[in-house]
Formats: C-alpha cells, structure tokens, sequence
C-alpha cells in the first residue's frame, strides 16, 4: 500500500512517499481501508518532534514508526479473530493516538477503541475530523465536571479542539463564552452557530476582560492563556484546564496541588489528561447523527498535497480541522 512516512524528525519536507506492505489485524482489531484523514496539532508534534516529550513517546534519537496519521474515516476490509462489533464493508470513523498510520491507503485499529460507525448522513471526509477534537474536548468536560447551567470561557475556541469543545459544553447546557485571535473570514457566525452564547474577538481589539468575570471554568483549547491570565475570569472555587503543558510543564505541577486547592475553595488548575474507548466514540458518534456536535472543517487537500497540509497547520492559522482525502483507486 502506498503511505506517507518519515524516517527522521523535522518540517513538512521530512515527509516522503512509499510503498510499504499492507497491514493485517490482530485479534481484537478491524483493518480498514483509508478514504479521509486529517492533520493535526497531535500529527504535527510527532512530525517535529517537538515538544521534547513527543520524542519520549515516539522514539529517539529518530521515530519508531514511520507512518504518521493519527485520525481517519473508512470502511472496514476485514477484522481480526474475537471482533463481533465490525464487519467487513461497515463505515467507520476514529482516532489512534499513541499509534499512528492514518496517513496511508490502509490501517488496523482496535475494535474497543476510539473507533465508531459513520453517521449515516456524512460522507468520510465529512466524518474523519470527528474523534480528535471531541475526544479531547470531552476530557475537559471530564476532568471539569461542567455541566447544565454552568458558565465557561473557552480559549482557542477556533481550533479543532475548541470548535468541538463549544458543541459539546452546549450539548450539556452550558453557557459558552468563545474567545479568539480573529473572526474566520467569511464565517462571522460560526461560533454563535456552534454554541456560544458570546464571541470576544481579541484580533478586533477587544480584550480578554471584557469577557467578564465569575465563570465555573475557563478552558484553554490551545495552550496560548496562562492560569495567571485565567485566574480573574474564575469564579472563587472555578477551575481552569489547559490542552497544553505549560512553560516548563507548570500546568501539570499546578494540577498536582488541584486537589488541595479545590478543597479549600479556591481557584485551581486541573489537567484534561485524554482517555477513552468505544463508549466515548459512540457517544460522540451520537451527537453528530443528531447534529449536536459537527466537525468543523477548514480546507481539504489530496493525498499528494500532504506536505502542504502540513505546512498549513504549521502556520497556526486553521479553523477546526485540515481533511486530506486518499484515493480509493
């Protein structure tokens, strides 16, 4: 099968393509043939290598797996000894972090993971930038406990991350306030459309204090406002989370006292470390056949165009998420 791989850590031009062999499953794993995936933020910290802690997991001095690709939407082309919940020529949609190989004409993932039928109404490309974002959105609401008539604030609310996570924090009745560096161009609404009750345009001018104060949670979707920043808009007892370690992984030392801290009724940082498996999948899976939770999707590529959907993510500048189409012939 043909696949976008990288023998060495770095930029887009790291990337090249190759024939490798095809996969087979193992047991409790389904094969599926690529039709969509995506780029992300996770595809593009392994590419680099950076943060450092992406070397710790993928391998060093250079990675341990080839193929990149981390999110993807397909049918299935067969499925391993012990898988009664998949059959072949099922569409399905998921996300392997930790394990990547989306970025290729075929991959194996677990039946029991982040793995879920296509809504009937979206095509794959529609569906593939479905898990990533809402998995991690959902690991804020998680780690939280947020919930109906609750208020947040959610940062980077224009990221796949943050697009999800104001559809999901609505879907539980919660009052959205949806900060970000500029307005899409030519979306003005979006986020009113997704869920937020108020939008503050910090690329317009406005500041991050004129979002108001006393919310239950402020949540970072891209790791660009600090707890010291938070910390005004939180009510006393309000929780503030991150998508990011922090500068020298302070999100992660402040987390370690959350606890103390949110017992004695003060402002806390809690960290939405991101698990889940067929039930968070189907779930997510159900607000979009319902049309609570859509992917938002900012620009698709070719396969061949990889590399510039790389570069594009690189920039910063994406709105939801980038879809790369694989060909099927």
């Amino acid at each position: 099968m043909r696949a976008a791989i990288r023998r060495r850590y770095g930029g887009p031009d790291a990337i090249a393509f190759d024939d490798v062999p095809d996969p087979t499953p193992d047991p409790g794993e389904v094969l599926v043939r690529v039709h969509a995936t995506t780029v992300n933020r996770t595809d593009c910290a392994y590419r680099s290598g950076h943060p450092w802690i992406n070397r710790v997991v993928c391998g060093w001095p250079r990675p341990r797996v080839e193929v990149l690709g981390s999110e993807f939407a397909g049918v299935v082309l067969d499925v391993g000894e012990g898988v009664t919940a998949y059959d072949p020529g099922d569409r399905v949609f998921g996300f392997v972090d930790g394990r990547p190989g989306a970025h290729a004409e075929m991959l194996t993932v677990a039946a029991d993971g982040l793995l879920a039928p296509v809504p009937a109404h979206l095509d794959p490309a529609e569906a593939a930038p479905g898990m990533e974002g809402g998995h991690y959105a959902h690991a804020f609401l998680r780690v939280t406990g947020v919930g109906e008539g609750d208020r947040a604030l959610v940062h980077g609310a224009t990221g796949a991350i943050g697009t999800a996570l104001v559809q999901l924090l609505h879907a539980a009745g919660v009052e959205v306030t949806a900060v970000c560096d500029q307005i899409p161009t030519g979306r003005p609404g979006l986020l009113a459309d997704l869920g937020a009750t108020r939008v503050v345009d910090l690329g317009s001018g406005e500041h991050l204090r004129s979002a108001g104060a006393g919310y239950d949670s402020v949540l970072d979707a891209t790791g660009h406002l600090s707890f010291t920043a938070a910390r005004p808009l939180l009510r006393q007892g309000g929780s503030y989370a991150s998508s990011d370690l922090g500068r020298g992984a302070q999100n992660l030392a402040l987390a370690a006292i959350g606890p103390i801290t949110r017992r004695l009724g003060l402002r806390h940082v809690l960290f939405p470390f991101p698990h889940g498996g067929a039930d968070l999948a189907a779930h997510l899976a159900e607000l979009m056949a319902g049309g609570r939770y859509r992917p938002v999707v900012d620009r698709t590529y070719g396969f061949d165009e990889l590399r510039d959907a790389y570069a594009y993510v690189d920039a910063g500048r994406k709105v939801g998420s980038v879809v790369v189409l694989v060909p099927t012939a």
